[in-house]
């Protein structure tokens, strides 16, 4: 398969600045050294806690925020800051729905806002272009005449991916669209995108804390911890056999409902480090069980092992 999207060592620090003068004194490094590939007409799914750098990768890859390091390469070619053109191709749908719609303007002139921008057709298209993808997200085309108030949130979260949709991008980055919705909300949002990606061919990067909604929509997964990549897997692999100890763990504290699946809660000790001063070594050994002297001392590379990547020394334990 060819991949639309490469990361090759990617990193991202934020300077830390104190004082009357601002002056830096030291650097959050919210991303760190990871490399990637997303496959034209697959969905890889971005695991972690809050705080692993999900988000912040996202935000790199769109050229929100500078490379600190490494490489982003879309479509074979580097992303190098903002780019205009790439974000007709590159789109994305934000966590809250609420404050990724202005409130002053009405529903059909926030999803048409990109075309304008771009300079893609007169007045008249865009209405017209605006209505259809409105049916495409399942609303009324009349719906463009209303304000973002008078819509629930599974609506507005609709509304969004309209506006996402309307350039017709080949990569949708996904940042939580479900976690602000109800659960039954989730599951009708979750299928919309799932039925858009076929239907439109779409590539998809989508974010999430939630495992359970990342095997519903995800082919490959990405786990992250403290701004590293440590483990990368199909998800039908992932989820039979996670190799590094977070995954173990986020997958044991995953609700199953059938109580023949469940099985003992792994609790890890401890906080997660800061990413001001991380610790040396496996950035997890400081909670992790099976951490040896090896661990404490030398990082571990992210290595292959059957289907998966996995950064650790003990994985095939």
């Amino acid at each position: 398969m060819t991949a639309l999207l490469e990361l090759s060592n990617v990193s991202k620090s934020f300077d830390l600045r104190a004082g009357l003068f601002q002056r830096v004194i030291g650097h959050v490094h919210a991303v760190s050294g990871v490399s990637a590939r997303v496959e034209r007409g697959r969905t890889l799914g971005l695991v972690g806690e809050s705080g692993c750098g999900k988000s912040t990768l996202a935000r790199v890859i769109v050229g929100l925020h500078g490379l600190s390091g490494g490489e982003v390469r879309f479509d074979g070619q580097p992303v190098q800051g903002h780019d205009r053109a790439l974000s007709r191709r590159i789109q994305f749908i934000f966590q809250d729905p609420n404050a990724s719609l202005d409130p002053r303007v009405t529903v059909g002139e926030s999803i048409g806002e990109g075309l304008v921008i771009h300079g893609i057709g007169d007045a008249k298209a865009r209405r017209a272009a605006v209505g259809r993808m409105l049916e495409v997200v399942g609303l009324p085309p009349e719906a463009a005449d209303r304000f973002p108030h008078e819509f629930s949130g599974g609506q507005r979260q609709r509304i969004g991916i309209a506006r996402a949709l309307i350039l017709e991008p080949e990569l949708l980055i996904c940042d939580e669209p479900t976690s602000a919705l109800d659960v039954s909300v989730q599951a009708q949002v979750l299928n919309l995108l799932m039925r858009l990606k076929e239907e439109l061919g779409l590539t998809m990067l989508f974010i999430s804390h939630n495992l359970a909604v990342v095997e519903h929509i995800a082919d490959d997964v990405m786990v992250m911890y403290l701004g590293r990549a440590v483990e990368i897997a199909p998800v039908a692999t992932l989820f039979a056999t996670p190799r590094h100890p977070y995954t173990r763990a986020l997958l044991s504290a995953t609700p199953v409902a059938d109580p023949t699946r469940r099985g003992q809660r792994i609790r890890l000790e401890g906080d997660i480090p800061s990413p001001v001063a991380p610790p040396p070594g496996c950035a997890f050994h400081p909670r992790c069980p099976l951490a040896t002297e090896v661990c404490r001392s030398t990082p571990p590379a992210l290595r292959e092992i059957g289907e998966a990547q996995v950064s650790c020394h003990h994985a095939e334990g």
